[in-house]
């Protein structure tokens, strides 16, 4: 019997991994894509720098509102179904996008209308996906590695932020619709990677209670244990203030003047910083004081959101972009770990849907946020605005969630190890790990 000492030597992970990967490389290209023709088709008709700022607003409500809506159902559904079946139907949904827009933009045919539907239509696949992806990784791991597996798991993510948005930028400068194209191929090379995933083990529902009743009981377990609550509205709330991703156009054309090319380096800066913070953690994972560094983090992130606010120097701009990219990626790193680490796997699924929904309403929410008070009082006083309000966050955090602040190491609660006599998890931390 092997020991899985690191997560790609177990074949399940390395086919979600790459899944992962593709899937999040297709989706930030076409997501980047979509902004900027949204922004460009409101600019040149006429729109002011503010109103135009407001149709991106638009497009990040539109997309939070089916994760809102629909988030509590989908975490259930994460638990009660198979969630590779689950993850396979959300990137068909995004594959028919992907060809979709490529074909509308080839035919000169692309509009605001129909890129606000694509975002609604973009926000029921993310609503379902979140929950069946983020829940099914602990179940292709042991329980020793699982914070390897996360750290991988979010350099798939970065990476995919990192490349995607710019192979979409160079690819949209050749011709508009090659982005929507690459994206709709990525896409099938997910779906086929997610099914070469075989049976995984996973703990067996425990709760013959009404669906209803289900997702009351997966929401009353966040608010129950202070910890995942603190984790997760601590992320709510510094990223939705300080939310500047969305303004991006707004950078690259009018304060900057950098263009299409200079917009993907923007949104590749953050993700460079993520990935190579992602990478040290997969090969050197944290292990002391992991609370406290999270409240750090956060606190450096917003910092480096207000310095971003003000330049007009697109070298200071990428830089203040990496640092904002490695605060947020070591948050996310402790945050994911705790929070999956801390949650019994029964509950993973409805748990994942409340922190996806969380994530939603700080990003697609949080966008909507940013591009209304651009509108408002303007990009760069949003955006320093934004930066300032995450620190407070923090600050506030730290005294409302004291347990952030005396949590030393990811180790979980005693009582989740106490499980069902069948639940792997429970034969993980008898034997130790196993491929």
């Amino acid at each position: 019997m092997n020991t899985a000492s690191h997560p790609f030597r177990v074949a399940n992970y390395r086919a979600f991994w790459l899944s992962r990967l593709t899937l999040t490389l297709a989706q930030y290209s076409m997501l980047l894509i979509i902004g900027w023709q949204t922004y460009n088709l409101a600019r040149d008709s006429g729109m002011s720098v503010g109103e135009s700022a407001g149709q991106l607003a638009l497009i990040g409500l539109l997309q939070f509102i089916p994760l809102l809506l629909l988030t509590p159902f989908s975490g259930l559904a994460a638990d009660r179904f198979d969630r590779r079946n689950l993850g396979r139907l959300t990137i068909l949904l995004q594959l028919m996008c992907g060809v979709t827009l490529a074909a509308l933009t080839w035919s000169d045919r692309i509009d605001l209308p129909v890129l606000y539907t694509v975002a609604v239509v973009l926000g029921i696949s993310r609503a379902f996906a979140g929950p069946a992806l983020a829940a099914l990784a602990p179940n292709l791991v042991p329980a020793a590695i699982l914070p390897n597996a996360i750290a991988l798991s979010s350099i798939a993510w970065q990476v995919g932020m990192i490349v995607g948005p710019a192979v979409g930028g160079v690819l949209y400068e050749v011709a508009p619709p090659l982005p929507y194209a690459a994206a709709s191929a990525l896409f099938i090379v997910s779906m086929i990677a997610l099914s070469a995933v075989g049976d995984v083990p996973r703990g067996s529902p425990r709760s013959t209670d009404r669906p209803i009743r289900q997702i009351r009981d997966g929401l009353s377990y966040v608010v129950r244990n202070k910890m995942v609550l603190g984790a997760i509205t601590l992320d709510l709330f510094a990223v939705f203030l300080a939310g500047a991703t969305a303004l991006f156009p707004v950078y690259a054309r009018d304060i900057l003047h950098v263009g299409a090319t200079g917009l993907s380096q923007l949104a590749m800066a953050p993700a460079v910083g993520a990935a190579l913070t992602a990478l040290w953690f997969s090969f050197h994972p944290l292990k002391n004081n992991v609370g406290p560094k999270m409240l750090w983090s956060v606190a450096v992130f917003g910092a480096a959101t207000i310095v971003f606010g003000v330049s007009t120097s697109m070298p200071l701009s990428l830089a203040m972009l990496f640092i904002i990219g490695a605060a947020d990626m070591f948050s996310v790193y402790i945050r994911q770990s705790l929070i999956q680490l801390h949650t019994p796997d029964d509950k993973r699924g409805r748990v994942s849907a409340v922190s996806q929904m969380t994530i939603g309403a700080s990003n697609e929410f949080g966008d909507f946020f940013s591009g209304s008070l651009a509108y408002l009082i303007g990009p760069v006083a949003a955006v320093v605005a934004g930066g300032a309000g995450a620190i407070i966050t923090v600050a506030a955090w730290a005294k409302i969630f004291p347990v952030l602040r005396t949590t030393r190491t990811f180790d979980p609660p005693e009582e989740l190890l106490i499980t069902e006599p069948n639940d792997p998890l429970n034969e993980t931390a008898k034997r130790g790990p196993e491929s």
